[in-house]
């Protein structure tokens, strides 16, 4: 029984290492993210260079454009006192989500390469901080639309039922 036994251990160990080696030749071919792992699921696209740089160019003119113009919106309001009516305020709110959103498209850009660099850690709070600003900007977008509505609908209204001090707190309760 032994013998029986030892030689089935011998063919599994056998068939292991026949397992092993032609994962590995697969795995010299393809270009992984992490080759120290052996996992063939996280696989770099093959894109010409011309493409990945062209991307890489798009996305950050982009970035760099939604963070910037946004953050001159959030300058300007914030600055000029004129500027802070209820309606102002919802901009503000907006171009704050959107002045967010542009910052973290630099990480989106890093994952053209098709792999997450940072740990699973930063990849996590990546996952939560977009979700929070996404919502923040439909959530602020909704408060825009309902505020343009009173103000379409109920002109005579609009002033005592939309105030600052209200918009504030719809801003900071709702949205953020």
């Amino acid at each position: 029984m032994s013998c029986m036994t030892e030689s089935f251990v011998q063919k599994a160990a056998r068939a292991q290492q026949v397992l092993l080696s032609l994962v590995m030749e697969t795995l010299r071919g393809t270009d992984l993210c992490f080759p120290q792992l052996l996992n063939s699921s996280c696989r770099k696209p093959t894109r010409p260079h011309f493409e990945t740089m062209l991307i890489y160019i798009l996305l950050s003119f982009i970035a760099l454009l939604t963070a910037a113009l946004n953050l001159l919106v959030i300058i300007s309001i914030s600055h000029f006192k004129q500027l802070h009516t209820p309606t102002n305020l919802l901009i503000l709110s907006l171009a704050v989500s959107d002045f967010f959103v542009g910052l973290l498209m630099f990480f989106q850009i890093m994952l053209i390469d098709g792999c997450w660099f940072l740990g699973d850690l930063m990849c996590t709070l990546y996952q939560y901080l977009a979700y929070v600003i996404a919502s923040a900007s439909v959530g602020t977008m909704v408060l825009v639309s309902v505020d343009r509505y009173v103000a379409i609908c109920h002109p005579l209204h609009y002033s005592s039922e939309i105030t600052q001090k209200k918009v504030q707190r719809f801003v900071v309760v709702a949205v953020w």
